[in-house]
């Protein structure tokens, strides 16, 4: 992978930012006293980025989050996390990335991977570009909240976007091409690949490796939160990751997997309390989220 001391294209993340929002928002109803909207708004690539929108009650003006789901979720998954942070103080959109807007999968090691990647990072800044336009949403309390490939994608978003003050990296490791070239990691698919299939992938996706972009974070502050346990982020990932980023950061362990547990959601709580002024966790907030009960098991 090239050094993060050769140049970066971060001209390939950039987008007029003039041209026209058309955002559209549909009620869906209330949950927790915060209201549900569906959204959309013109991606910057062409086409439209489909996702949810949460309000919470109160008087304004409020923090703004944009929170990036992780692989193979979907905005819709993102509803109880969501309702979380916005019920202590933030209007949160959750936006679809490209790869669930096709109906399709991550990664497909085609040169589809990196050109969606681009466009996920270009539909997250439009995001912002949504929030900032909203006379509910203080444009100086701007955070980023993603995990899993979310919080990877967020490690790239910190090195190109300035607006945003604080970012939240939930189990986020370097990268796809980090994932997929650790000795841990089980990579049967990457290997299984062609040699000239796979050095395509590489020499298309390695300049654009969130991990190379991570340092141009500040003045942005940063948390990571990772598992111990996690089986889908190796730890040596997440910490080579936790390594590149310069300025504020501050990262916690947990005794937990892939999905870490109620600690970090009140930890996150916490950071957004201390670094865009939202409500303060209370003895509301230990519970965590609202997860539906898991479905039962089939006979």
């Amino acid at each position: 992978m090239p050094s993060t001391e050769d140049p970066l294209p971060v001209e390939l993340f950039e987008y007029d930012r003039n041209s026209p929002l058309d955002v559209q928002t549909s009620p869906l109803g209330t949950e927790e006293g915060v209201e549900v909207f569906e959204i959309s708004y013109a991606s910057p690539a062409g086409g439209r980025v489909s996702g949810r929108l949460y309000v919470p009650q109160g008087p304004p003006p409020f923090a703004g989050i944009v929170y990036a789901h992780g692989t193979g979720a979907g905005a819709r998954t993102q509803g109880p996390r969501a309702v979380y942070l916005a019920r202590h103080g933030a209007v949160v959109l959750t936006p679809d990335a490209p790869y669930i807007r096709r109906g399709g999968e991550i990664p497909t090691f085609t040169p589809l991977d990196s050109a969606e990647q681009v466009q996920h990072v270009q539909d997250l800044r439009r995001a912002f570009d949504v929030l900032a336009t909203r006379a509910d949403v203080d444009d100086a309390r701007l955070a980023f909240v993603g995990r899993s490939h979310g919080g990877t994608m967020g490690a790239l978003l910190a090195g190109v976007e300035r607006r945003v003050k604080t970012y939240i990296l939930i189990v986020a490791d370097g990268g796809l091409v980090s994932h997929f070239r650790n000795p841990d990691e089980p990579s049967g698919a990457f290997s299984a690949l062609a040699d000239d299939v796979r050095g395509r992938w590489l020499a298309a996706m390695s300049p654009i490796e969130p991990i190379r972009f991570i340092h141009r974070a500040p003045p942005a502050s940063i948390l990571f939160q990772n598992g111990r346990q996690d089986d889908a982020v190796m730890p040596s990932d997440a910490s080579a990751l936790h390594a590149a980023a310069r300025g504020t950061t501050e990262v916690q362990w947990y005794d937990a997997g892939h999905r870490l547990n109620t600690e970090s959601f009140v930890d996150q709580l916490q950071w957004l309390h201390q670094h865009v002024g939202m409500r303060a966790p209370g003895p509301d907030a230990a519970a965590g989220p609202n997860f539906p009960p898991p479905a039962p098991a089939r006979p």
